[in-house]
């Protein structure tokens, strides 16, 4: 499995604050099937002004501790960019950076609020040629009233990226609700673990990829947690990959096809 997002980097963000905490992380990792993990600090204007050449030097030295401590764990990075000024120009210059020098980036909303323009910025950076990775929208406290905006988003070429442990009910069942609905919707391209420490928010996806199939199938569960996250690292074209059923081109799914996903699901591309 491939992980894309996971706050590892030590002393950098809200992640691991020490490098024996981010080192037993990244054995947790492994023993769970990870192989490879982008290391995913915030770009939080004000809080955690984390940029691009920082961040490359962080993993750049926790590689070298993970090669001496003898973990088989292959890192690369980006960041969790919240809505920061000159997000475009920030992204051509290289200042903010995407998932391993990839068209990808993921792009965090904030936690309590709508902000005005918040989605006319998503559309910006698509039509610069980017393409966000919208982080954990499950977890967000106005997604009941804005569920449709989110869906919206996605059907118009942005990525929908979910929490490992909101698919296990980590973060409760409302959480989970809302979790198994953007799944079952078809519009959820990524599972990854947004881990931030070795208790609560640790790095494990397999437990939520066995969840996953068994709303979805085998076949869609694998690309959500190693088919898509390497298409990200590989930078394929978005229409070149295999996309969820909800977002294929004149797919519309009946409630009778939700009930019968398990199977087919794995079978429909896009692109």
């Amino acid at each position: 499995m491939i992980d894309l997002h996971c706050h590892m980097l030590p002393a950098i963000d809200d992640g691991a604050q020490e490098l024996d905490t981010a080192l037993k992380m990244a054995t947790m990792a492994v023993e769970d099937g990870i192989t490879r993990t982008a290391c995913t600090p915030h770009i939080y204007p004000g809080l955690y002004e984390n940029t691009a050449e920082g961040i490359r030097q962080a993993t750049l030295a926790f590689q070298q501790e993970l090669k001496q401590a003898g973990i088989p764990l292959e890192i690369t990075y980006g960041a969790d960019v919240q809505i920061v000024p000159e997000l475009v120009e920030g992204l051509n210059t290289g200042r903010i950076p995407t998932l391993h020098g990839s068209r990808y980036f993921l792009f965090e909303p904030p936690h309590h609020i709508v902000p005005p323009g918040m989605m006319e910025l998503i559309y910006d950076v698509m039509a610069s040629g980017y393409v966000p990775l919208i982080t954990h929208p499950e977890r967000l406290t106005y997604i009941d009233d804005e569920y449709d905006m989110f869906a919206e988003a996605a059907r118009k070429g942005a990525w929908i990226q979910l929490t490992a442990g909101s698919v296990t009910g980590r973060f409760g069942k409302h959480v989970q609700k809302i979790t198994e609905r953007f799944l079952k919707d078809g519009i959820t391209h990524l599972i990854a673990t947004d881990a931030h420490n070795l208790g609560n928010r640790s790095p494990n996806m397999s437990e939520a990829r066995e969840a996953a199939a068994g709303w979805l199938g085998d076949e869609e569960a694998n690309r959500l947690v190693v088919d898509r996250p390497l298409a990200v690292l590989e930078d394929m074209e978005p229409g070149d990959v295999a996309v969820p059923p909800g977002l294929v081109p004149g797919a519309k799914m009946s409630q009778q096809d939700k009930a019968e996903t398990k199977g087919w699901f794995g079978r429909l591309f896009g692109g």
